[in-house]
């Protein structure tokens, strides 16, 4: 799982203007003091620290010791067993891109992501979306689950936590994700095809800054404490 994991980060580190389209749905949302959780090699590292003071945390020392920015204070954090190199900090936002999916016990991360918020904190969650896309790259890369928008927002409710926006992210992702790596059972991610998808994103996904689509790659959830 882990080269595989760092090998599919390599590549999406590539896809520069579909990261920052992700990012423009949940900026607003980041001020002050925020956390990164699962921030692997900071492929969005270095988007977030323009929003405030940026901290990091991931469980795979490999990942973060590539990190060489003052900028970020960076180190280990495991937010299924609630360890972390800054102790006891609580933060105004916390980020979680791509990282649930890999807790086995995603109740107790949930909950930890909660006691790590101060009151009117924000958190924003990415996870893979619909259980009809679950590949057998989704078992290499070590995803537990897909998750629906209502399974999804029922966790952060049940964790104590105010929706405050939910919705499916990238169709035309969750299309190419399902011939490819679903129909075809391709065991490698298409490196090649990352820079095309990334160029033709901006006139395929423009419709989702105004419609909600009922499907996606991905769903997005933006909770407060």
């Amino acid at each position: 799982m882990d080269k595989v994991g760092e090998y599919t980060l390599a590549v999406m580190k590539k896809a520069k203007w579909y990261n920052t389209w992700i990012l423009s749905f949940f900026g607003k949302y980041l001020e002050g003091e925020i956390l990164e959780v699962g921030s692997g090699t900071g492929n969005f590292s270095s988007l977030l620290k323009s929003y405030g003071k940026l901290s990091a945390v991931d469980i795979k020392r490999n990942y973060f010791r590539k990190y060489n920015d003052p900028q970020i204070s960076v180190g280990y954090g495991d937010i299924e067993k609630g360890q972390y190199f800054f102790k006891n900090k609580k933060f105004d936002a916390i980020v979680c891109l791509n990282v649930i999916e890999h807790i086995k016990n995603d109740t107790v991360a949930i909950k930890n992501i909660h006691k790590l918020l101060k009151s009117g904190g924000a958190v924003v969650a990415l996870v893979p979306a619909g259980d009809l896309l679950y590949s057998d790259y989704d078992r290499l890369l070590g995803h537990y689950r897909r998750y629906t928008v209502s399974s999804f927002r029922k966790k952060f409710q049940s964790a104590g936590f105010k929706i405050k926006s939910s919705r499916y992210l990238n169709w035309w992702g969750a299309v190419g994700w399902f011939v490819y790596l679903k129909l075809l059972r391709k065991s490698v991610f298409p490196k090649n095809e990352v820079g095309i998808f990334d160029f033709f994103g901006r006139f395929f996904l423009w419709p989702e800054k105004i419609f909600c689509f009922p499907f996606g790659l991905s769903v997005l959830l933006v909770a407060e404490k």
